[in-house]
């Protein structure tokens, strides 16, 4: 494949992406990915496998490329699982207040995509600026929170298995015994 043929295919998946709704069915499909923008994420279940969205979110991904370099996100419990709403995980602490000791990011919140189901957005506090490690990923589409979050990445396949994370109880979704993620890796990374 020659190189304008490579930038052809990348600029298909991009627009690709960035339609409303789109979660990719098959692996062969997530596998036309760019491996450096992609994350493959590991649970007991299965492959999940996210496309980054740098274009949007450039300080979010990079710092989540940081942290799976660094095995960071191994072994780190989805410790808020709300049915009908999302998954979040990303805190080695397992409470909801850790982080990754690298400091907050700034807001990096876009109009051009809404949280949809597979969306991946960045978890913070009230202060639009306090994202750090920790994110979610969203079961099913939430109004609510466009514009008001930053979306870093879209899960491309495996949706099926974030379908499988443990579900917490109580109004805030705190998980007893949570699921844990096995690995987080760049594909680049992986061989």
């Amino acid at each position: 494949m020659t190189r304008s043929e490579t930038m052809q295919r990348r600029a298909f998946i991009v627009a690709f992406l960035a339609t409303p709704g789109v979660v990719m069915s098959s692996m062969s499909e997530a596998q036309t990915a760019d491996p450096e923008n992609t994350v493959y994420l590991d649970l007991k279940d299965g492959r999940v496998v996210i496309q980054l969205l740098p274009e949007l979110a450039p300080k979010h991904v990079e710092r989540v490329k940081a942290l799976c370099r660094k095995g960071f996100y191994d072994g780190t419990p989805f410790h808020r699982v709300i049915e009908g709403f999302m998954a979040q995980g990303g805190d080695p602490s397992g409470t909801g207040t850790g982080g990754s000791g690298l400091g907050n990011l700034p807001a990096e919140f876009t109009t051009q995509r809404r949280f949809l189901r597979g969306s991946v957005g960045a978890a913070r506090s009230s202060s639009p600026n306090s994202a750090d490690s920790q994110f979610f990923i969203m079961f099913a589409p939430a109004p609510n929170l466009d514009g008001q979050y930053t979306i870093w990445g879209q899960v491309i396949s495996g949706m099926e298995f974030v379908d499988k994370i443990k579900r917490g109880s109580g109004g805030n979704g705190m998980v007893n015994g949570p699921d844990r993620i096995v690995h987080m890796r760049v594909a680049a990374d992986v061989k």
